[in-house]
């Protein structure tokens, strides 16, 4: 007899922008599918102060980076104005610091938690009173910069985008079990505000990338099913495939 696989029938909905090919390979292992509709674009800053930016680097003791976005774009730049980085680096989570890695940097702090919460209550006790600088995108919170009175650099820029919102109702009316994965408080506006009219919360299975995200779900009056302590996609189909669904 065929014995159920933990996925099996279940669709996975991912509404940022990451790179899904390793997750869809997961889930398909335990019988389920992914699918991408972007709620969210990204796209890299350029500015005529990008030159004096760089120039600026060796003034600083630690760069601090919280998103794979941030970091594709600060080392587009670099490339660009030839610029060697010897400065330290701090990350938030561990996708991050894998695309540091991936470009060959070093990365000398991670929080415990993946979150910026944990990261300003930890990370001083590795830099103290350290000149840091940190990468953003538009939409980061202040959390880091009013904790560790640091210095800020806009490198990327987050914009909602509807492009996908019809394709993405077409999909969810015809799935039999809809999990969507959010992980950004502007993926959960985007999809409140255009598709749950049509598709209510109570018809999905609502998986949540972090605390924060999660709070934004809830004063939208969404139910979040599965939020990891490890703030990543990984994380979330990991613990679907476990069945640990509240």
């Amino acid at each position: 007899m065929h014995s159920k696989l933990p996925l099996e029938g279940k669709t996975i909905y991912v509404t940022g922008t990451q790179k899904v090919q390793t997750i869809a390979q997961l889930v398909a292992q335990y019988g389920g599918e992914v699918q991408a509709f972007p709620l969210i674009a990204v796209q890299a800053c350029e500015s005529e102060d990008d030159a004096q930016w760089l120039q600026r680097l060796p003034i600083y003791d630690w760069l601090i980076f919280t998103s794979q976005n941030a970091v594709t774009s600060f080392v587009e730049k670099t490339m660009r104005l030839s610029i060697h980085v010897t400065n330290r680096i701090a990350v938030v989570g561990v996708k991050t610091k894998q695309e540091l890695e991936r470009h060959g940097f070093v990365v000398d702090f991670m929080p415990t938690t993946y979150s910026a919460d944990v990261f300003v209550k930890e990370f001083p006790q590795v830099a103290g009173d350290a000149h840091c600088l940190f990468l953003r995108g538009n939409l980061a919170k202040s959390t880091i910069r009013d904790a560790l009175h640091c210095e800020e650099w806009t490198v990327y820029e987050t914009v909602p985008t509807t492009a996908y919102v019809q394709a993405f109702k077409e999909s969810l009316l015809k799935a039999v079990e809809p999990i969507v994965v959010f992980a950004s408080p502007s993926a959960v506006r985007v999809y409140a505000e255009n598709i749950v009219p049509t598709i209510g919360w109570h018809e999905i299975t609502v998986t949540s990338i972090g605390h924060i995200t999660s709070a934004a779900l809830q004063e939208y009056g969404a139910h979040v099913a599965v939020q990891p302590q490890v703030y990543t996609m990984q994380a979330v189909i990991e613990q679907l495939i476990g069945g640990t669904i509240k």
